[in-house]
């Protein structure tokens, strides 16, 4: 009896390797986890807060020496302030004698009107003349806001609402000196100190 033949091979042609195939098999690849070195960790730490003290450090000193360049611009415009202030005191145009004249000249203008004044009206009018030509008062708290912002920056902090306070004080004072005076040199010598309080005022704004 005759067994029946079978065709073909006994043994499939074999897939070629693949690169997923042999990273699948058991022990080609382990993953491990390294064990965390405490003292690499703490030298890690310790190089992180080493530099961020380095770099605040960095920072406080720009910034003090930016303040300390600040304070010495606004040191500057004071000085600048106490000169105009000091150079209005001494204008010819305050002196007595100036004075007594510029009122003799606006009294007559005011009889020459034509309009009747008593004498009581007439020393009325002539004392409101000479209050408005009186820019003591002025001159005197220019000076003392002057002195109250060198004292603030001398003693530091936060001092940037305080003197942006005293820089409206003395744009007020100088803006008066204007209003009153009837000089042409008074009036260029307030007009000056009203350019130098704005530069104040804005280099001000740089304080905290």
């Amino acid at each position: 009896m005759h067994e029946p033949s079978c065709g073909g091979s006994l043994h499939g042609e074999a897939s070629p390797p693949s690169l997923d195939g042999i990273l699948g098999l058991k022990g080609v690849m382990e993953i491990t986890e390294t064990e965390e070195n405490a003292a690499a960790r703490r030298e890690a730490e310790a190089a992180v807060a080493a530099g961020f003290e380095a770099a605040l450090s960095a920072l406080v000193s720009a910034r003090r020496n930016e303040g300390a360049a600040l304070a010495r611009l606004l040191e500057t415009r004071l000085v600048e302030i106490a000169r105009l202030t000091a150079a209005a005191e001494a204008s010819p145009a305050r002196a007595p004698e100036a004075i007594r004249a510029r009122l003799a000249e606006q009294v007559k203008s005011i009889v020459g009107t034509g309009e009747k004044f008593d004498s009581d009206r007439l020393y009325q009018e002539a004392i409101l003349l000479a209050a408005k030509a009186d820019v003591r008062e002025e001159l005197d708290r220019l000076k003392a806001h002057v002195d109250q912002a060198h004292k603030l920056i001398a003693g530091g902090g936060s001092i940037g609402r305080r003197l942006d306070f005293l820089a409206q004080e003395l744009n007020r004072e100088a803006n008066t000196l204007c209003a009153k005076s009837n000089d042409v040199e008074l009036t260029n010598i307030g007009l000056e100190l009203k350019t130098v309080v704005e530069q104040f005022r804005e280099q001000v704004q740089n304080l905290e």
